[in-house]
């Protein structure tokens, strides 16, 4: 009889596990996936990386901004995950470094540095953070880079000097407008500016004109030094210093009171009312340098693998306003662009 009773509850056992669906080992199939409402399976999405871009820029004006612009827009046109850590410096050099060394701290992936001295200062900051900057008019002499070509360490980036720009602006001065004694006013402490009245000092000469400069150390200096080179000078040709462009105005209003033609260095600046440049849009070149970013921070390259590049497309612009404020008649051979 007892044999017999655990021979029943032997066979229940055997009956409630097969019955129970479960199984002591592990599943070989896989997972079911996840359905919507229509029916159709859904995926885990897999996480975005993100990153975190220093923003670091010597000064407000229109061109620096413009290619701050620029370079933003590029980035989210990538579709990149990026937060922005936006520093300006106010022309002032000691935060122009303590801008430098607070964004390496803060172990930003890349930055960017619009101008010369910002860029200075990024790479004296660190030699491992990429560096991309723009605003740049001569990267070598800056010692940012080893050549255009092949520029070495973590530091690329977009200049803001085409070679031809100051050699068609010269002829223009002398050419199209018969002026020989042309003034400037620059910041001695800008290298990218004494690079550039070096050159058009040696072109002017070249052909028969004089250049008389006016230094300044701020932006409070500009009106002054503008009207010093009154009477010694037949037009201003000012260029793309950062210290002068930021007082722009007050060298439009001693030229324009005086009737002298005021050549400048970019493009916003003849819309800020200089009557002439040959240019290039600084939203271009800081949108080309948001590019090389973009390749960074997706691994296609490093800065050391990206050639410096200069800017396209120069062309006259001409400002009809300020041309007809000291009567200067526009010509249809100088094919230039007029805006009013």
């Amino acid at each position: 009889m007892k044999k017999l009773s655990f021979l029943l509850f032997g066979l229940i056992l055997l009956l409630a596990a097969c019955g129970s669906g479960g199984s002591s080992e592990p599943s070989n199939e896989p997972a079911e996936s996840t359905e919507n409402t229509n029916g159709t399976a859904e995926e885990t999405p897999t996480e975005t990386k993100s990153y975190k871009i220093g923003i670091t820029q010597i000064v407000e004006h229109a061109s620096l901004d413009s290619a701050t612009e620029g370079f933003i827009a590029a980035i989210e046109e990538s579709g990149l995950d990026v937060e922005f850590v936006k520093e300006n410096a106010q022309n002032d050099q000691s935060m122009n470094i303590t801008i430098a060394q607070k964004l390496v701290s803060e172990n930003v992936d890349l930055i960017f540095a619009n101008s010369t001295p910002s860029a200075q200062a990024a790479k004296s900051a660190t030699g491992d953070i990429p560096i991309i900057f723009t605003s740049v008019t001569d990267p070598i002499g800056a010692e940012l880079v080893d050549s255009m070509e092949a520029p070495g360490a973590n530091v690329t980036g977009t200049v803001d000097l085409h070679p031809e720009t100051i050699s068609n602006t010269v002829d223009f001065i002398i050419d199209e407008l018969g002026i020989t004694k042309v003034g400037t006013i620059y910041n001695t402490g800008e290298q990218n500016s004494v690079v550039q009245v070096k050159q058009m000092k040696e072109l002017l000469e070249a052909k028969g004109a004089t250049l008389t400069e006016a230094s300044v150390s701020t932006s409070a200096e500009v009106k002054q030094a503008a009207e010093s080179l009154l009477g010694q000078v037949e037009a201003y040709y000012i260029i793309t210093d950062n210290t002068v462009v930021t007082a722009l105005s007050t060298v439009v209003d001693v030229a324009n009171t005086n009737q002298l033609p005021l050549i400048v260095g970019e493009l916003d600046s003849v819309a800020g009312g200089g009557l002439a440049a040959y240019g290039f849009s600084y939203y271009d070149i800081g949108y080309e340098a948001g590019e090389m970013a973009v390749k960074i921070l997706k691994g296609e390259a490093t800065p050391s693998e990206i050639p410096a590049a200069y800017p396209a497309n120069l062309k006259l612009v001409i400002n009809k306003a300020t041309a007809e404020t000291i009567g200067v008649e526009i010509q249809d051979s100088w094919n230039a662009e007029v805006i009013e």
